[in-house]
């Protein structure tokens, strides 16, 4: 459905929704509070799914549907101007986590420590000098282009928006999803461990493979907000990984002499090695090739887009309208002081702190531009982060190496320029696509600008403090470790590989030749490396929840009514993951901090039978509410 509103933003002359936005005002202090309730919400949310299986969803129409009902509920005086503040700053607590999930764990994983204070300082800073560069090209991309960029996720933003001030079952359907999802992650081990949640089976010794399935309302609304093409992509890479490439290997460790050992422990022997032992030593090395092959050739397809960017922002008009602000250029102006005392703060070195922070100003300068760009044609929640921060880190990786800074504690330095620049671009595009939300509503820019600067710096407050409390779990690695990192494990081996010349070069090699292969026939290298690389029991779940949703299209046969079971099954979706999410978040923190007593599970409660009973009741309250649906809404009937 295209809103009144959505349809006029095809045209040149465009008419926001509300017409005197920018003399009015949709912030208050009980709009702040519920803000910043979202940005923390959204942002553990983000940081926990991000963390588990590499993935995350755009919180901009979420936001704005729960934003929604709490306008009604406390600020209904401030209409849509007060949903449309709700929804950035729910977007600008989002963008922290699907930025720093890359990187800052990547501290942790090569054996290093978070500094709390550190990790603040740096995420702010990367707030205020994205915000600053994209306020730069804020007009040309929003304004001037008008028509031009589509927004697909903006236009999804303003109907959520505009939709909900004639009511709407949006947030009904998220309560429910957030219920199932709730309910199932507190009786698994993630809470309370009162039963099993993975279903395992693995192959003999002839033909030695492992199928793995977690059941997980998290990963299963991911999966139906993603659909089946990206999940079978995904699905597709784990596949290989499981029954094609680690028995292969396994087939060779076998007939491997006893006094062979593995790459980089000399203490165990390869014939010893069972399946999750070579997926751990060899397959995630050629996992590892295929998401660098995979950021590469995303860095280098963007080379166009990059000369693009900045010729047309350079030759854009400025600021026509008498409302520019000065808040963006003062964070700008601070954040590129700031970097360098940051630099010298976290290194002691000042050679270092001066090429690190200006390959990191550089290289966010350019990717913020690219990503905010991005966001007008593909969205947020496809923007190709991953890829660009890989590519920045490779070449931060190369100088670091040319200098001779080799040593684990100027890694860790490294990785946090890495975070500064991976937090800069998500913030980039979040930030221009919340803009043009504020545009098409027509909101206070300026306004929207203030709070959605304090959501982003609460989101860092709340990213930075959920991976030291992981910090635990998030060491722990192997076949199946609580938290995927799928992204943060490259980064780690890749940079302390490449400075320590520690790396299985051949396992790298052919994960870059199978990524190249996947080029050549047209799949997206970092969705089949995500899967190759992540566990099969979280890429399997995934498959489930898109398979879901094809099986609600499959089934309703009317066109208005489907998009209706969809769009509420999205909904649904997006409360699963929240309920999921943040009761597994709690869960597992209050298990690192003693409160609950991890437990060890027998008889039928640890067996896969309860893991299928599982698996039914969570695909039951997925697909029953939408089908009780049996009318389409006014919004899909009249598109």
């Amino acid at each position: 459905m295209k809103s009144a509103a959505s349809k006029a933003a095809e045209k040149n002359n465009y008419k926001p929704y509300v017409t005197d936005g920018s003399t009015k005002h949709g912030g208050s202090g009980v709009i702040l509070l519920m803000g910043a309730i979202l940005a923390a919400i959204f942002s553990a949310s983000t940081a926990y799914s991000g963390m588990k299986a590499g993935l995350t969803v755009a919180a901009g129409i979420p936001g704005s549907i729960i934003g929604a009902g709490l306008v009604a509920a406390f600020a209904k005086s401030k209409g849509i101007l007060g949903k449309n503040i709700l929804q950035g700053m729910s977007s600008g607590g989002e963008s922290i986590a699907s930025g720093m999930i890359y990187v800052l764990p990547a501290i942790i994983i090569i054996g290093g420590k978070v500094n709390f204070l550190a990790g603040i300082i740096v995420g702010s800073l990367a707030v205020l000098f994205a915000i600053g560069i994209a306020s730069l090209v804020q007009n040309y991309l929003v304004v001037q282009e008008h028509g031009k960029l589509i927004y697909p996720e903006a236009v999804a933003i303003n109907d959520a928006l505009v939709t909900s001030e004639s009511g709407g079952d949006s947030l009904k359907f998220m309560g429910i999803g957030f219920a199932v999802g709730g309910i199932i992650t507190m009786l698994t081990t993630q809470f309370f461990s009162l039963v099993n949640s993975t279903i395992n089976y693995v192959g003999n010794a002839s033909y030695r493979w492992k199928w793995s399935t977690e059941v997980n309302p998290m990963l299963a609304g991911i999966g139906f907000v993603i659909g089946i093409q990206v999940a079978l992509t995904m699905f597709a890479g784990s596949f290989l990984a499981n029954f094609g490439i680690t028995p292969l290997i396994c087939y060779f460790t076998h007939l491997a002499g006893s006094g062979v050992h593995v790459w980089n422990d000399a203490s165990i022997t390869v014939k010893t090695m069972n399946v999750d032992a070579v997926a751990g030593s060899y397959s995630r090395y050629i996992g590892a090739g295929m998401m660098l092959c995979g950021g590469i050739v995303g860095a280098i397809k963007l080379i166009p887009v990059i000369g693009t960017s900045i010729k047309q922002t350079m030759n854009a008009k400025g600021e026509n309208d008498g409302s520019k602000s000065n808040l963006g250029m003062i964070g700008l102006l601070i954040a590129i002081i700031a970097i360098f005392f940051v630099g010298f703060f976290i290194s002691g070195n000042i050679l270092m702190a001066i090429v690190g922070g200006i390959l990191s100003l550089l290289l966010a300068l350019l990717f913020v531009i690219v990503s905010a760009r991005m966001a007008g044609t593909i969205g947020c929640s496809n923007n190709p982060v991953s890829g660009m921060t890989i590519a920045s880190l490779v070449i931060m990786t190369l100088f670091f190496a040319i200098f001779g800074w080799k040593s684990n504690a100027q890694t860790q330095v490294l990785l946090m320029f890495g975070v500064f620049i991976v937090t800069a671009i998500s913030v980039g595009a979040a930030y221009v696509q919340t803009q043009k939300v504020n545009y098409l509503v027509g909101g206070n820019k300026n306004e929207v600008t203030r709070y959605f600067m304090i959501a982003a710096i609460i989101g860092v407050i709340i990213e930075v403090g959920t991976t030291v409390l992981l910090e635990p779990q998030l060491r722990i690695q192997g076949s199946n470790p609580p938290f995927g990192l799928p992204q943060a494990n490259l980064i780690a081996t890749l940079t302390s590989g490449i400075l320590s010349g520690n790396l299985p070069w051949v396992m790298v090699i052919v994960g870059i030749v199978m990524g190249l292969v996947c080029q050549m026939v047209g799949l997206s290298i970092m969705t089949v490396a995500l899967g190759f690389y992540l566990p099969m029991s979280t890429t399997t779940v995934i498959l489930i929840g898109a398979l879901l949703r094809f099986f609600i299209e499959k089934v309703t046969k009317d066109k208005a009514l489907r998009k209706t079971r969809v769009s509420q099954g999205i909904s649904l979706s997006t409360g699963l993951i929240c309920g999921g999410s943040i009761l597994g978040l709690v869960g597992i923190i209050l298990h690192v901090t003693g409160v609950l007593k991890d437990k060890t599970l027998t008889g039928f409660a640890a067996g896969n039978g309860v893991a299928f009973i599982l698996l039914i009741v969570m695909i039951i309250g997925t697909v029953w509410p939408l089908l009780t649906i049996k009318h389409a809404d006014n919004a899909n009937s009249n598109d």
